[in-house]
């Protein structure tokens, strides 16, 4: 499992939205009955949550003991997370998200380009991130 995969886990990415509960597919019919089709507007799997990935960095901040900026700085939205913020990790997960060979030899152009490709990369996922963020 990839950095980016423990972000996502940090954050509630891939948790399904409760669902009302489906009939019982025990019910009897007539010989002569048959049961109706699935209408379509019915979903057949439950829809992934949508989350609200502000909301959710904001509520960790307030209970971090730490003033940290996780808005621009991929360092403190890391530490905001829990997890590992080191040069190496950042370069870790800066070549699992294909960051361009020129900017991983400079670690600022990294991290710039790393905290806004996290972010873009949530929104990606379904993630409710504000287009100043990104």
């Amino acid at each position: 499992m990839g950095l980016f995969n423990d972000i996502l886990n940090k954050l509630g990415f891939g948790k399904k939205s409760p669902q009302t509960p489906t009939p019982s597919s025990n019910v009897t019919f007539a010989p002569d009955e048959t049961p109706a089709p699935a209408s379509p507007a019915e979903p057949s799997a439950p829809a992934m949550e949508t989350v609200d990935v502000v909301a959710k960095l904001e509520a960790m901040a307030v209970g971090h003991p730490e003033a940290l900026n996780w808005k621009t700085s991929i360092v403190d939205l890391l530490k905001l997370l829990g997890l590992d913020s080191s040069l190496s990790a950042r370069k870790e997960l800066a070549t699992e998200l294909g960051c361009p060979a020129d900017k991983m030899a400079d670690s600022a152009q990294m991290n710039m380009w790393l905290h806004k490709t996290v972010l873009q990369k949530l929104a990606d996922n379904g993630g409710n991130v504000p287009d100043e963020l990104l």
